[in-house]
């Protein structure tokens, strides 16, 4: 039998820093004059009870999870905390349905980026600086997630960042608990910084801080309808694009880098995979702008460099239609959606280091045919890769995969059109946020779906986030019965 009061006592201290947080785009709606303020003091106050009454009740249980509770935890706090931040959606002037408002909260919490929203240039300072700060908590939840859970629960060859340690099991806790709060600070931090570049690069205020916060969480909320493209300012293309960048990369390594041991960041191989796949395909779309589209060289690497990175690392902003760019550009961007960034970084997607996986593995099967005798071992970052890692990361690809293509078949059974299908389920299992086409494409949004497609894409945002296992264990006989 589960235990569920751990469960409930962690989850009510989730929502109560919520509630807490809510206060901060009241006051920004006090200050600009909007009633809304209202709406976000009544969801704190409601959050808040919940999140409370949950703690207080719950305290017997103690604090130490199972692998079980874990597991229902995961995926209990993401939905949770999805519900409880929609309720400014729901009842602001914006008049969102419930559908709306779930969607709009769930693709900010997983850091999507989809929106349903029109008209952002004119929607109210605190409901636009709240989709900012849900894809920012939502960033650094991830990150911690990657680090301290994941790996423990073995999901999709996540072991293989296991923090090493000589302490015992019993003290894991505490030395997760540490190096997150380390790394909480180091994304403050870089939040900070980027804020006050984007506002030296000519942004006000506002905007410089709610951009800073979707860009270091690579989740692409904007405050316009153009996104980044509304500025039309290299220097803030630039900016974002390097911070885009910085939060593909692990966390982890910002750390060590810190406590002396800066080389590690770049002699890692799961970056110098992410930088290199990364340059190499910003100089084939740019290559592409400048003597396919006849575009200006360096507006060409402009342009390709920032909505590449952009949608490689899930981000999502975007500076143009990339999907007029013609024919080449579009299965390019298609594709780059579902590879992400590195794992311990706030991105999405399938991950770098899966990638590495699979190639260590079919390169050492080639060599096993081609010397039958021989003995070859996988390798990733110079260690042998274990068996086990290997099939978690082979499963993964599998029910990636499959999801992936059920989710499509999905939507296109509700009446999509073939292209608004097959990206927005990429889109949504990748978190990228826009599709292709003219619909979810980036200039378009997702409000003009049906809302049983929302929902379907919001279950996708979902298990894309929190890496398909974690959820889908919960639906299985055995994780009862154990």
């Amino acid at each position: 039998m589960i235990d569920f009061r751990p469960i409930f006592l962690i989850l009510g201290i989730l929502l109560t820093t919520l509630a807490v947080v809510m206060i901060v785009p009241a006051i920004a709606d006090i200050i600009a004059g909007n009633p809304d303020w209202q709406v976000f003091a009544v969801a704190a106050g409601v959050t808040l009870f919940i999140g409370v009454s949950l703690s207080l009740t719950s305290r017997a249980g103690g604090a130490n999870l199972s692998v079980r509770q874990a597991f229902i935890l995961t995926t209990l706090s993401w939905i949770a905390l999805t519900a409880f931040a929609a309720l400014p959606f729901a009842f602001s002037q914006l008049d969102l349905s419930i559908t709306d408002a779930f969607f709009e909260a769930m693709s900010g919490i997983t850091t999507t980026g989809s929106t349903v929203i029109v008209n952002l240039d004119t929607a109210p300072p605190g409901l636009l600086l709240w989709r900012s700060m849900l894809q920012w908590l939502g960033g650094i939840g991830i990150i911690v997630m990657a680090l301290a859970v994941m790996p423990l629960l073995r999901v999709g060859g996540m072991q293989l960042f296991r923090m090493e340690s000589s302490d015992q099991s019993e003290k894991a806790l505490p030395r997760a608990a540490q190096v997150a709060a380390a790394i909480g600070v180091i994304y403050v931090a870089l939040t900070f910084i980027w804020a006050m570049l984007l506002w030296l690069a000519g942004m006000s205020g506002f905007d410089a801080v709610a951009h800073a916060m979707t860009t270091i969480a690579t989740g692409g909320f904007s405050t316009y309808d153009g996104s980044v493209g509304h500025f039309n300012n290299w220097m803030v293309d630039a900016i974002i694009t390097v911070g885009m960048i910085l939060g593909s990369l692990p966390f982890l390594l910002y750390l060590m880098a810190l406590q002396g041991k800066p080389g590690n960041l770049m002699r890692d191989t799961q970056v110098q995979w992410f930088l290199t796949v990364l340059a190499v395909i910003v100089v084939i779309v740019a290559g592409w702008l400048w003597l396919g589209n006849g575009e200006d060289p360096l507006l060409a690497l402009r342009y390709s460099s920032f909505n590449v990175v952009s949608i490689m690392t899930g981000t999502g902003y975007a500076t143009t239609g990339f999907d007029n760019w013609g024919n080449f550009a579009i299965p390019v961007f298609f594709f780059i959606m579902f590879i992400g960034g590195c794992a311990g970084s706030t991105t999405c997607g399938i991950k770098i280091f899966r990638f590495q996986v699979l190639y260590a593995a079919a390169k050492t099967q080639f060599q096993n045919l081609a010397q039958p005798h021989g003995v070859f071992i996988p390798y990733y970052n110079r260690r042998p890769i274990p068996e086990e890692v290997i099939g978690s990361v082979l499963s993964f690809f599998f029910v990636f995969f499959l999801t992936y293509t059920l989710l499509a078949i999905a939507l296109a059974f509700l009446g999509l059109d073939f292209i608004t299908s097959v990206s927005a389920a990429a889109s949504a299992i990748s978190n990228v946020g826009p599709g292709l086409g003219p619909v979810v494409g980036p200039e378009g949004n997702y409000a003009s779906l049906p809302a049983a497609a929302k929902w379907i894409l919001s279950i996708g945002m979902l298990l894309g986030r929190l890496e398909l296992f974690t959820v889908m264990v919960l639906f299985t006989r055995a994780f009862w019965r154990a």
